[in-house]
């Protein structure tokens, strides 16, 4: 089992985040993939454009199995 990691914090998330997320299941053959995100503020101290949850939905929806905060 291929279990891949990736941190972001997806402010907002785009079309390259979308892309990591295939290209990583492709071609690292990723039987699961883990996302670990900010919450609603970022790294930076700012807060983030969309809420959590909605950049969390966006991230599953594009592949990801699991989003954690």
């Amino acid at each position: 089992m291929n279990v891949i990691g990736i941190i972001a914090e997806y402010n907002p998330f785009h079309n390259g985040h979308a892309y990591q997320i295939a290209h990583v299941r492709k071609n690292l053959h990723a039987d699961y993939i883990v996302v670990a995100t900010s919450g609603d503020y970022v790294q930076r101290g700012e807060p983030a454009l969309l809420d959590k949850y909605t950049r969390a939905r966006m991230a599953l929806s594009s592949g990801a199995d699991v989003v954690l905060e």
